[in-house]
């Protein structure tokens, strides 16, 4: 096989210190250990899921077309540009005094989950900086933990900073006029859409499961009617989705509601959110696109960071 070609490359970002967040065991997400169970099951956002990504990425059909890059740690100076400092001092106040935390439901702060944060934020900020600096085209930040529920003030939904959220504003920053976010996790992006809620400089646009809100943590709905606020009327565009959609599903909506709202937006830089929650091969859901229903969203920019 003759190597690939540079504009077939994919330049992925990570770190093996993004494995020390432990999320521990109990039933499902809870913790809770009720007694009498033989086996405690894994919180479903453990380690053992990225490693098999690590691995398929290294050892799978694509492995040739792959450059692999290491991330770093973000500072708190990046972290503010998205977060509150009352909400970052807060973390590192819990992390300080050892962990072992729930920060919110299902969302364990244990030792070396603080680190692993920084290191999923600023492995998603090397990764922006790499193709806002003319070296990639398509760039995969491979992180975790994950980031898109965790809102400025919050965290929420396993998640504690927002990697894309911080991705979109260093390229804000750097001078990009427009930046899209299309995120097509199970989940709505609620984090990411209350970050940009009130800018017209970045059009959020979330494909979920019609989940609604899950409590306190999490108070948007992920409706239709969440448009925007201000200047931000208009560029927030949520499309739930009914339980058991799938590749003929996703493929209208990205059709029909999507791909018109990308063009007439006409972005600079498209930040993908693919959580992987939506492939058919896991089972976190009830909305099942295949793995290749993904590749139609991304023609639409020629720059892309994946989260």
């Amino acid at each position: 096989m003759s190597a690939p070609s540079t504009s077939c490359r994919i330049d992925v970002f990570w770190h093996d210190g993004m494995l020390d967040h432990d999320t521990g065991k109990g039933v499902f997400d809870t913790g809770m250990n009720p007694g009498f169970l033989e086996v405690l099951e894994k919180h479903p956002e453990n380690s053992d899921r990225i490693r098999n990504i690590v691995s398929i990425l290294r050892k799978g059909p694509i492995s040739s077309y792959i450059s692999w890059h290491s991330g770093s740690p973000a500072t708190i100076h990046q972290l503010l540009s998205f977060h509150s400092q009352e909400y970052v001092d807060m973390l590192i106040e819990a992390d300080k005094n050892g962990g072992k935390k729930e920060i919110c439901c299902g969302t364990f702060l244990n030792p070396g989950s603080f680190n692993a944060a920084l290191l999923a934020a600023g492995t998603t900020l090397s990764a922006m900086k790499y193709i806002l600096d003319g070296y990639g085209e398509l760039i995969y930040a491979l992180v975790r933990p994950p980031g898109h529920h965790a809102q400025p003030t919050q965290a929420d939904g396993y998640c504690f900073f927002n990697n894309a959220g911080l991705a979109v504003q260093l390229a804000l920053d750097s001078g990009c006029k427009k930046v899209l976010v299309l995120d097509i996790d199970v989940h709505y992006g609620n984090g990411t859409a209350e970050g940009f809620y009130r800018s017209d400089k970045v059009l959020t646009v979330s494909l979920h499961m019609n989940h609604g809100s899950w409590g306190p943590s999490h108070p948007q709905n992920g409706t239709v009617d969440e448009l925007g606020e201000g200047e931000g009327f208009g560029y927030n565009l949520n499309v739930p989705l009914p339980n058991g959609s799938g590749d003929k599903g996703y493929g209208y909506a990205m059709r029909e509601l999507v791909i018109p709202a990308v063009e007439k937006f006409e972005p600079d830089m498209m930040v993908l959110v693919i959580g992987q929650d939506s492939s058919a091969f896991l089972k976190l859901n009830v909305v099942y696109p295949e793995v290749a229903c993904y590749p139609p969203a991304n023609r639409n920019c020629l720059k892309r960071v994946n989260i």
